[in-house]
C-alpha cells in the first residue's frame, strides 16, 4: 500500500516537473486519475523550492532580480507545461470558431498572437505582484498559488467532460478519481496554502482565483466541450496568477 502511493506520488512528481524517475516506467493505465491526488502536494514542494531560491538570491542581486530568478527557474522546473496550455487555449479561444479549429489549433506547435501576449500578461503580472512583496512572502505566496493552481487542474478534469483527441498533453482518463482521491487532493491544496499564508489572505485569494479559473472551465464547455490538457494548463494558470496577485495586494497594500 505505502510503495504503491508512493509511486502515484512518483509520478505526479515526475508528470508535473522534468524530473525524471526511471523506475517508475512504464505508468500504469489508471495513472492520471490515481496520482492525481498527490498533484496539489508537487505544486506545493515546487513553490517551495522556487521560494527559497528567490529568498537566496536576494542575498546577491537587488530586486526585483530575484523574482525574475524565481520564475525563470520555476518554468525551467517545469518545462513550462501549463504557460504552454495556457498558450495553446488562448490561441484556439481566440482565434478559432468552431469546435474542430480550436482543438486544430491546440495541437499547432505554433505559438500566435493571443497566446503570445497572453504569456507575456501572465509572467508580467506574477513578477510585478510578487515583486511589491518581501522575500519571506513571496515563498509563502508561491506555495499557496502552485498548489491550489494543480488542484484547480485536477478538479477541472473531474468536473468537465474529456473533449479532445489523440495529440493532447493530458489523455483521456480511462477511469474518474475517486471523492476520497478528490479529497485528499483539495486536503493538500487547503492545508498548504492555510499554513504558508493564514486564513484570510488565503480564503480571498482563493475566491478570486476560483472564479477566474472557472470562467475559464466555462468557457472551454462552451468552445470545445470540455477539457483537454491546454484547457487545463491555462486553468492553472489562470487560477495562479489571480491568486498571486490578490494575495500580493492583501499583503503589500494599494499603491
Amino acid at each position: 500500500m505505502i510503495a504503491n502511493e508512493a509511486r502515484l506520488f512518483l509520478i505526479a512528481l515526475q508528470f508535473l516537473t522534468r524530473i525524471r524517475i526511471t523506475a517508475i516506467d512504464p505508468f500504469p493505465d489508471d495513472w492520471l486519475p490515481r496520482s492525481s491526488k498527490y498533484m496539489p502536494l508537487v505544486g506545493a514542494l515546487i513553490g517551495a523550492v522556487v521560494g527559497l531560491l528567490v529568498i537566496a538570491s536576494f542575498l546577491f542581486f537587488p530586486a526585483p532580480v530575484p523574482v525574475v530568478i524565481g520564475l525563470a527557474a520555476s518554468l525551467l522546473l517545469t518545462g513550462a507545461l501549463h504557460e504552454d496550455g495556457l498558450a495553446d487555449t488562448l490561441d484556439a479561444f481566440g482565434g478559432g470558431g468552431s469546435r474542430e479549429r480550436c482543438l486544430e489549433i491546440m495541437k499547432d506547435s505554433r505559438i500566435g498572437i493571443y497566446g503570445a501576449l497572453a504569456l507575456i500578461v501572465v509572467l508580467a503580472l506574477k513578477a510585478a505582484s510578487l515583486a511589491a512583496i518581501d522575500p519571506i512572502s513571496i515563498a509563502r505566496v508561491l506555495i499557496a498559488a502552485y498548489a491550489g493552481g494543480r488542484f484547480a487542474a485536477v478538479a477541472a478534469m473531474t468536473a468537465l467532460p474529456y473533449a479532445g483527441g489523440d495529440n493532447v498533453k493530458v489523455s483521456r482518463a480511462p477511469a474518474l478519481m475517486t471523492a476520497k482521491e478528490l479529497g485528499l487532493a483539495l486536503a493538500f491544496a487547503v492545508l498548504a496554502g492555510f499554513f504558508a499564508l493564514g486564513m484570510l489572505v488565503f480564503v480571498v485569494a482563493t475566491i478570486a482565483a476560483v472564479l477566474a479559473a472557472a470562467v475559464i472551465a466555462l468557457i472551454a464547455r462552451k468552445k470545445i466541450g470540455g477539457y483537454t490538457g491546454d484547457v487545463l494548463g491555462a486553468v492553472e494558470q489562470i487560477y495562479e496568477v489571480t491568486f498571486i496577485a490578490v494575495a500580493a495586494a492583501m499583503i503589500a497594500g494599494p499603491g
